[in-house]
């Protein structure tokens, strides 16, 4: 009996606290769901002091003291020498290098973030200054990597000088954003070019027959719907869907073309891809340079700021997160003291 009535007292507690910290956090999430939702939050970070701190750093560790004593005084010898030097009506001030980062997803909904930074650039963007996109996506829905690569070439409609860097990967909708830029850099081993278009679906139609299952499906418009992935899919179909994967793949061909004049269209529109060195040779890309050797090169003549642009979760998806954590936790204490109960 004694046994009985620890292991309800144990079940009734668990039950108490469960349904109160359900009660707490529906009440606040309720409230939490009528409040506007918070705007993003822009990152713009100097990416010369963190490249110098990694100098500095990596110098004090390999180098003796006598040797970083004459570097520092010949630096400071060359400051003043350049300081000197420089004329009266000479503008001291380096012009910015802006680095976005794109990691596009299949949906492209990176995009979203893109926008925002480049708006943020052309809003503060002075003479002279540039901008490099390390690009990273292997493509995806059509409409959403047109979008990005429209984002991008608001910055050369703006007159800024654009860089593309590929460091991984630029293929098809990727390739896509990669060719606005004035300069495209790849790594050697960098996968660029599919230059295509693909659809593919699933047909369970005969799977439906042979359990007796009927679908129907009314469209007005003879190629409302071209293929389905339960009705019987015909030939009439079939062609049109052909048809409009063409038209998309000219659409796309000739996206590259007017922003890569050089390349021979129909030699490297053929849905593949090729690595660096090859994409040189094809004129797909211009210099075989990581970003990271590019950003070292401009760190004397620019001053480098990497420019981020994140969402805030909304409340409820935060408070979500830190119910999921703490119900788990209480569960694991009560589990640990039910246990206890039973040895």
């Amino acid at each position: 009996m004694d046994f009985l009535f620890q292991y309800g007292l144990f079940v009734a507690k668990a039950i108490t606290i469960v349904v109160a910290i359900l009660l707490v956090v529906g009440g606040v999430i309720a409230l939490a769901s009528k409040q506007k939702q918070g705007a993003g939050n822009l990152e713009i970070k100097s990416l010369s002091e963190q490249i110098d701190d990694l100098k500095q750093n990596a110098q004090q560790l390999l180098l003796s003291k006598e040797q970083l004593k004459k570097r520092e005084k010949d630096k400071k010898k060359a400051d003043k020498e350049k300081k000197k030097n420089k004329s009266n009506d000479e503008n001291e001030d380096k012009p910015n290098l802006f680095v976005i980062d794109f990691k596009g997803s299949m949906d492209a909904h990176e995009v979203d973030n893109l926008r925002e930074e480049v708006t943020a650039v052309i809003c503060s963007v002075q003479d002279k200054d540039e901008v490099l996109v390390r690009l990273e996506s292997g493509g995806g829905v059509v409409h959403g990597y047109g979008l990005a690569a429209s984002q991008l070439q608001r910055l050369k409609d703006n007159g800024i000088h654009l860089t593309a860097a590929v460091d991984k990967v630029a293929a098809s909708g990727g390739y896509m954003m990669a060719c606005v830029a004035d300069t495209v850099l790849s790594a050697k081993f960098a996968i660029i070019g599919s230059i295509g278009v693909i659809a593919q679906l699933p047909n369970f139609n005969k799977l439906l027959k042979k359990n007796n299952i009927e679908f129907e499906q009314h469209t007005a418009g003879d190629f409302k719907r071209t293929l389905t992935m339960f009705g019987e899919n015909t030939d009439q179909g079939r062609d049109k869907f052909r048809q409009e994967l063409e038209e998309v793949h000219v659409m796309f061909k000739d996206f590259v073309s007017e922003h890569r004049d050089n390349i021979n269209i129909d030699k490297v529109a053929t849905g593949e891809y090729w690595y660096g060195s090859k994409a040189a040779e094809l004129g797909l890309v211009d210099t075989i340079q990581t970003s990271d050797d590019f950003l070292l090169g401009k760190l004397d003549s620019h001053k480098i700021y990497s420019v981020k642009y994140t969402k805030k979760k909304p409340l409820p998806e935060r408070l979500g997160m830190a119910a999921s954590a703490g119900l788990e936790s209480a569960f694991v204490k009560l589990w640990t003291k039910g246990q206890s109960l039973f040895r």
